[in-house]
């Protein structure tokens, strides 16, 4: 799980520089306002920061898919090895079948050397 928490934390704090920069554009906004900067000098900080912001919740996009692509990752890998456990306790199973079906056979084949042995018993007396 580190892979994920690393991730998860990376979004955070691209998303706090995120948060930080549309505070920028509003103080940006507020001295445009104010008439200390002029509008042409605001368009002109304001899509430096407007493309930080893009490029950041672009990156944000590429970890979530990450965590998403990991998460599936591991829900397979648990998939796998359920099936495998599934396969062994159907092997097992079928191991024990044969075993009990053989058991019986050897108990015929005793049965038999018995009643045989009996018969020629009766026949000798």
């Amino acid at each position: 799980m580190g892979f994920i928490e690393r991730l998860e934390r990376n979004i955070a704090k691209l998303q706090k520089k995120m948060d930080k920069e549309e505070m920028k554009i509003a103080q940006l906004e507020a001295k445009c306002d104010s008439k200390k900067i002029t509008k042409a000098e605001f368009n002109l900080k304001k899509r430096r920061h407007d493309e930080q912001i893009h490029a950041w919740s672009a990156r944000i996009r590429v970890l979530q898919g990450g965590i998403v692509r990991e998460n599936k990752h591991i829900e397979e890998k648990a998939e796998e090895k359920e099936k495998k456990k599934e396969e062994k306790e159907k092997k097992k199973e079928k191991k024990e079948k044969k075993k009990k079906e053989e058991e019986p056979e050897e108990e015929l084949e005793e049965e038999t050397e018995e009643e045989s042995e009996k018969k020629e018993n009766l026949d000798t007396n």
